[in-house]
Order: C-alpha cells, then sequence, then structure tokens
C-alpha cells in the first residue's frame, strides 16, 4: 500500500468548508495520478496477446476516472473548485504519487511487468487485505514497510468521511452545484448533503479496496482494483469457493501473461529525450497537447458545464489519446527502434504545423 502525508489530514481534525476543500482537492489529483501510469502499461500491451490483462487494466482505468469524477462532485457540492487545468496537476514520473510520503513508492511510467504490477498492487492494496492463498504467484513483496506516522488512502478517505460529517447541513450546496450525474457517467453519484457525499467517497475506497470481509465491490459487483490485479499476480482468475476460510480462491480461467506481446516502451519518458524535429518529438507533443486539452475539457466539466457535449468531447479526447498510442507503436517489433512512450506533460500549445 501507499503511505500519505500526516499533514493531508492534520487541517481535517477541526474542519471547515476550506480545510475539506482543500483535502478533496488532493483526492482528486491522487486519483488522477495513477491514470497515466496505469494507460502507460496498457499501451504496451498488445491487446490480441495479453486481452485479459489489458481487460483488467482498462476497467481500473474506467473507475479512477469515476473516482476523480466522485471526489470532483464532493468537492463542488461544499462550494470548492476542482483545479484540473494546470501544469501541476500532473505529476512528475518517475516520483511518489501526490502527498505520499518521501522515500515511499515511486511510481514510474512503464511497460507492463511483474515489478510494475507490484506497483499497481501496492497502489491499491487495501490495510487488511483479505489472505487468499495464491499457489504460484509472480515474485515480489506485496507488503512494504509502514513509515512512521502515515496514513492509508483509505484513511485519508475516513479522514474526509469524519470531518464532512462535523460540517453542519448548509455546507452543502442544494440544489445540486456542478454535478457530474448517472446521466453523463454510469455509477456517478449526484451529491447535495451528507449522505449523498458518503456514498461517493465510500464507493470510491470500496472499488479500490474492497473491505475487510470481501473482495467485491458493492457499487458494480466486480472485484476491487486490488484484487484484479491479484488475480494477473496469480496468473489465474478470483472466483467464490463456498465451504472455505475465506471464501474465495484462484482457478480458471488462467490469466497469463505473455512477455513477447508487451512493446518495448522506454520507461518515465520525457519531451526532452525526443530530439526536436524528429517524428518521435512531433508524436509526443501531440499526444501532449490531446492529453492537455483533455485535463481542459475535464476541469470544464468538473466546475459547471456539465453537458453531454462536453462528456462527448472528454470521450473523444480519450479514444484519440488511445490511437496515438497505438500509432507510437506502429511497426513493433523492430529491432532498430527507438520507440516513442507518450511523456504524459502539460503541453497547451498545438504542435501541428
Amino acid at each position: 500500500m501507499i503511505f500519505l502525508k500526516r499533514a493531508l489530514v492534520e487541517g481535517l481534525k477541526t474542519p471547515t468548508p476550506d480545510t475539506v476543500a482543500a483535502a478533496l482537492q488532493s483526492a482528486i489529483e491522487l486519483e488522477h495520478a495513477t491514470i497515466p501510469a496505469y494507460l502507460y502499461a496498457l499501451y504496451s500491451l498488445d491487446p490480441a496477446r495479453n486481452a485479459a490483462v489489458a481487460g483488467i487494466v482498462q476497467s481500473v482505468v474506467l473507475e479512477e476516472m469515476l473516482h476523480m469524477t466522485l471526489a470532483a462532485n464532493v468537492l463542488n457540492a461544499i462550494g470548492g473548485t476542482p483545479c484540473i487545468d494546470a501544469p501541476d496537476f500532473i505529476p512528475n514520473y518517475p516520483g511518489p504519487l501526490p502527498g505520499s510520503v518521501e522515500g515511499g513508492l515511486i511510481v514510474h511510467l512503464a511497460p507492463f511487468s511483474s515489478e510494475q504490477l507490484l506497483t499497481f498492487l501496492q497502489i491499491e492494496q487495501p490495510e487488511n487485505a483479505i489472505d487468499i492463498p495464491i499457489v504460484n504467484p509472480l515474485t515480489g513483496n506485496l507488503q512494504p514497510p509502514t513509515p512512521d506516522g502515515a496514513i492509508t488512502i483509505g484513511a485519508f478517505y475516513q479522514a474526509i468521511l469524519a470531518a464532512l460529517a462535523q460540517l453542519p447541513a448548509s455546507a452543502f450546496q442544494n440544489p445540486a452545484r456542478n454535478q457530474v450525474g448517472p446521466d453523463l457517467m454510469p455509477e456517478a453519484v449526484v451529491v447535495t448533503d451528507l449522505a449523498s457525499a458518503q456514498q461517493a467517497l465510500n464507493t470510491i475506497v470500496e472499488q479500490g479496496e474492497g473491505n475487510t470481509t470481501s473482495p467485491l465491490e458493492v457499487v458494480g459487483g466486480g472485484y476491487a482494483h486490488y484484487y484484479r490485479f491479484l488475480q494477473i499476480f496469480a496468473g489465474s482468475t478470483l472466483q467464490p469457493a463456498a465451504g472455505q476460510t475465506p471464501p474465495w480462491a484462484f482457478g480458471t480461467p488462467p490469466i497469463s501473461l505473455d512477455v513477447e506481446g508487451i512493446h518495448p516502451l522506454p520507461s518515465d519518458p520525457k519531451a526532452a529525450n525526443y530530439p526536436a524535429g524528429t517524428a518521435q518529438a512531433f508524436a509526443n507533443d501531440t499526444f501532449n497537447y490531446t492529453y492537455t486539452s483533455l485535463l481542459k475539457v475535464l476541469h470544464a466539466l468538473f466546475n459547471g458545464q456539465n453537458t453531454q457535449a462536453a462528456m462527448n468531447d472528454a470521450i473523444a479526447l480519450m479514444m484519440s489519446l488511445k490511437g496515438q498510442a497505438r500509432a507510437m507503436m506502429a511497426g513493433i517489433p523492430n529491432p532498430a527502434g527507438p520507440y516513442t512512450g507518450p511523456s504524459f506533460e502539460y503541453q497547451p500549445t498545438n504542435p501541428a504545423p
């Protein structure tokens, strides 16, 4: 699991709308920060040769986007302003996730691998994971040491929930303010009061971690992110197993990782790594411009332009990013290389001539 700085929750001990809003902005940044790493790993997978693994990673990415939306809905509900369109909204890779302790987990933009899978498992790992036996796991340590005074992501959200419960009912904007509802994003929660705020934030926690008694999400009925990734680690599918403790087991069908079906992308690329004027530089700049355009659309979507047209623009940009990433890998395998990996940097100007 990852551990967060205690400073993130200090202001929640005597909460005000402003201190809770600051924590919710941190939550939005934290949820977003996983997406480039997950997408980079997803882009590296040949979907024909690693269909099951790619499907798992893609399903997690989609729910991380929902989590961003839910945190933004809660922030808007108490009168805050989600900030998405800013250079410092994007974390530096390699580096810790926003708000995490120094010397903790370092997150890379890297092709899918057993090492990257361990990073994903540690990001999503609950404080009290259900111990489901694994017969032939990939190598690696799932449990990093706990830094002194650190808190988990789950504890961070619990602190926000406790702080929200201490705010007066008048702190919540009703009628709904700048909400992205289920008409635009399935499973989104319109937040107008404490109960709906609790529903939104508990969805984030349970979709990521599950709970102490079940690996299942409350919403959707699928496995929480940690247990989805754990299936790749175990090389097999998690299933109910009545009559044993815990009542889940890894079995068929297998989930195999074909290492020959992973594109050899560079790790932690930067725009500065690609020589100016080259096709690589142009492809990466175009990707980053599209990615920045997506952040701008999401910023508008979370700040009042919550229309179907805006959501359609966001979806179109997401599909464009996927297409551009696939185009960067055109011709792979190519022993001569070099291979282009998107650097996920802020690029507000269009590089096109």
